[in-house]
């Protein structure tokens, strides 16, 4: 269950990444503020790696774990610059919840490309989530 403790803690710091990063992102641009958040995060994660000893050389990982997370980090770079740009667009509490679509997305390229079944309850569950942010995004 080590995993669900972390997923609740994912989203938890994900609802405050919105309220943060709407305040954070007035009155700047927001690629701007995307590059100073990419900063802080660096930053952070480097005292992680360093302060629990699970620094690696990147040269001697294989070539594929590169390459996966060099493809991992354009998307989520991609998300956040899309992500900040829409939270200074619009309202966070309807940013947010088509933000969260991305959980749809997920399944469906696990489905796709990771070749995981597809559930009844998953499918149950996506589609909810779908018509929440749909309700949560009309005016």
């Amino acid at each position: 269950m080590n995993w669900l403790l972390f997923a609740i803690g994912s989203a938890f710091f994900a609802g405050l990444t919105a309220i943060f990063g709407k305040v954070g992102v007035q009155g700047i641009d927001s690629n701007l503020a995307t590059l100073i958040r990419t900063v802080f995060i660096l930053i952070l994660t480097a005292g992680i790696v360093f302060s629990t000893n699970a620094w690696q050389n990147p040269a001697r990982l294989p070539v594929k774990t590169i390459v996966f997370l060099g493809l991992s980090a354009m998307a989520t770079g991609a998300s956040w610059l899309c992500y900040y740009r829409a939270l200074q667009l619009g309202p966070a509490s309807k940013v947010a919840p088509i933000d969260k679509l991305s959980v749809v997305f997920a399944i469906f390229f696990a489905i796709l490309f990771l070749k995981e079944q597809l559930e009844l309850k998953t499918f149950l569950g996506a589609a909810l989530i779908v018509v929440g942010a749909v309700v949560l995004a009309i005016k």
